[in-house]
């Protein structure tokens, strides 16, 4: 564009949105249900955020009623709901179990829309990396599973997210594609569509072993969100003693989150990547666990990434 005196102005890029997702009250909201996501909307009203990012177990119910209840007070605390985060267990070596999980993630997903219209990301996993399940198997359990479900996506306007994840905080066993090499194998056995892409989370590629720079370039010009966060191993541990966790209900003990910025990953690498494609979808933050002055200053971190790399 150019101003009154001549000179041409170079327009701004579209910046990503940052939204701010609870870990730390996964288990009180989900399992304990000692608070509700209505405790959280409220909690987050002070917080530098666009958007809360939403997580199946938040839903106490899905009936239209109670939806709208929660897109009431998200709008009233002027948050919106960008991405619904449900964790499909599509590799489970039952038939009917698998069949249970792609209805049960195609009802999520008329949920997401529910709750954020078109163009909410609703994120699949693979499924666990059930022992007696191959990998030939997995690989075409979970691509069959996630193009069954995109149609329903389509049809709603919705963008299927796979997360290169490590593992849901209620399942035993860790991500099926939770490695690099699986996850790409799986991507590649996905027919490209609007409506599906990459949720990529850099220091999920941390714990698996993987570079989560080298991930990001293979999987770029898929990616439609992503979390960030920074994860770090307690003191004394290894990721083998990770590995030693496997088949062990939820998280292992050994991975510890921290202010997002202070830990392994590089976010200047990160973000000079997603500033190089015009990257202007959700930005997530995953972070709480010591406290809410963490998150809140994991968030401004976000925001300082953004003003230098999308002025």
């Amino acid at each position: 564009m150019h101003n009154s005196n001549g000179s041409t102005e170079t327009k701004p890029s579209p910046r990503p949105k940052i939204s701010a997702f609870p870990k730390c009250y996964l288990e009180e909201i989900s399992k304990k249900k000692s608070m509700s996501v209505f405790d959280w909307i409220e909690m987050a009203k002070n917080l530098p955020a666009d958007g809360l990012e939403m997580y199946e177990g938040f839903l106490w119910e899905t009936s239209d009623s109670y939806l709208g209840k929660i897109r009431t007070a998200l709008a009233d605390a002027n948050f919106l709901m960008p991405m619904l985060c449900c964790s499909p267990d599509f590799t489970h070596p039952t038939a009917q179990n698998r069949i249970r999980a792609i209805e049960y993630q195609k009802r999520m997903i008329e949920v997401a829309y529910k709750l954020g219209g078109p163009g909410t990301v609703c994120r699949v996993l693979s499924g666990q990396r059930w022992p007696e399940v191959s990998l030939e198997q997995g690989l075409e359990f979970a691509s069959q599973a996630i193009i069954d479900c995109l149609k329903t996506a389509e049809d709603l306007g919705v963008i299927l997210g796979i997360e290169n994840h490590y593992k849901d905080g209620f399942w035993t066993y860790p991500e099926f594609a939770q490695k690099k090499e699986v996850f790409l194998q799986l991507l590649e056995r996905i027919p490209p569509s609007p409506y599906f892409g990459v949720q990529f989370d850099p220091s999920n590629a941390v714990v698996a072993g993987d570079d989560p720079i080298e991930l990001l370039d293979a999987v770029l010009p898929r990616v439609v969100s992503m979390h960030a966060s920074d994860r770090y191993l307690a003191p004394g541990a290894s990721l083998t003693d990770l590995a030693c966790a496997d088949g062990s209900l939820g998280y292992a003990k050994v991975l510890l989150h921290g202010v997002t910025g202070k830990g392994l990953n590089d976010y200047e690498a990160i973000f000079s990547r997603l500033s190089s494609i015009n990257y202007s979808g959700w930005i997530s933050i995953e972070d709480g666990m010591n406290g809410m002055g963490e998150m809140k200053e994991s968030l401004e971190f976000l925001h300082s990434m953004c003003d230098k790399y999308y002025a």
